[in-house]
């Protein structure tokens, strides 16, 4: 049973350079309990396509579609219920933890005021709460550290205060942007290994949203892989990584350091060319500037969705893993 239903969501901005599509009809479901992974090279339309759901960008976006939650379509939601879903209902964990916490506040009235607001709790009820909350994530010494500013913690632990503070009202769906980005490999596990104790514990369908697909590989059940803000393939997790059918998709799983594995005189597979401009894409396939299965076709037509293996979706004419 799905959670979520998103049917042809759209953003665009109106800039100096002119309209720009940042999210081109981008459809899919979200199921209960299931952990959805979203990658794709930094500036296809992942982080956005996710804020336009709750209405976080700016006045001059354009956001068309429908985004059907809990029989509510959130594009179109009265301002005053969608406060109220917002950090309960579906929780958002933001890319740089030390940008989004507030310096000048104890984290523990930070992830406090989230367990005031939502649900109503007295200054007392919400201290232990959010004391509960941090061993939830498995901070130490949960009754010293609620008392300390973002700067007197870790990476690691900035991370975890904000997926505490995302988990404060028991969400149904929980959002993360790049949740393991700057981080060693030993604090990076240690991510993985909480969102996992999330999923079973509580039940929470989680979005993530990374252009690591080592991370896909360890927590995902399903991938959507975005390019120039249109999805170019979604299928299951081991059916993506074992038979990859876009151009795109062999390309970054080309790029994979692999232990044992060299490439061409020892150096990684890349893909070719450069991202296109958004506010100038190519008239048939985004990527075909950059692919080395482009024909005339290609270069003149949109290739739509089509599924190519049961539950498994590509947008391309020539789908098929690399040889």
């Amino acid at each position: 049973m799905s959670v979520l239903e998103v049917q042809d969501l759209s953003v665009r901005f109106d800039t100096d350079d002119g309209q720009v599509h940042a999210v081109d009809r981008l459809s899919f479901s979200l199921g209960e309990r299931e952990v959805l992974g979203v990658v794709g090279e930094s500036g296809c339309g992942k982080s956005v396509s996710f804020m336009s759901l709750l209405r976080l960008l700016p006045e001059t976006a354009v956001v068309e579609g429908r985004a059907e939650f809990d029989g509510v379509d959130l594009l179109r939601a009265p301002a005053s219920r969608l406060r109220r879903i917002r950090g309960r209902d579906i929780a958002f964990v933001f890319q740089e933890p030390m940008t989004s916490l507030n310096p000048a506040f104890k984290v523990g009235n930070q992830i406090g005021e989230v367990l005031r607001r939502h649900l109503g709790l007295s200054r007392g009820e919400a201290r232990r709460r959010t004391i509960e909350l941090l061993e939830l994530v498995r901070i130490p010494a949960p009754e010293r550290r609620v008392d300390e500013y973002p700067h007197q913690l870790s990476g690691g632990m900035r991370q975890r205060v904000m997926i505490a503070m995302a988990l404060a009202c028991d969400p149904k769906i929980l959002i993360a942007d790049e949740p393991t980005t700057a981080l060693d490999v030993t604090i990076q596990a240690g991510i993985l290994d909480l969102m996992r104790d999330i999923r079973e514990r509580l039940g929470t369908a989680i979005v993530l949203i990374t252009h690591n697909l080592g991370v896909v590989a360890d927590v995902a059940d399903r991938v959507i892989v975005m390019y120039a803000g249109r999805k170019a393939e979604e299928a299951p997790v081991h059916e993506l990584f074992a038979q990859p059918q876009h151009p795109y998709t062999n390309g970054l799983l080309g790029a994979v350091p692999r232990p044992g594995v060299a490439g061409v005189r020892g150096r990684l597979r890349e893909i070719p060319g450069r991202v296109p401009s958004l506010a100038s894409l190519p008239q048939g396939c985004a990527f075909a500037p950059r692919c080395p299965r482009a024909d005339d076709r290609t270069r003149s037509e949109v290739p739509e969705l089509r599924e190519v293996r049961p539950e498994h979706l590509v947008a391309c004419f020539h789908p098929g893993p690399d040889a």
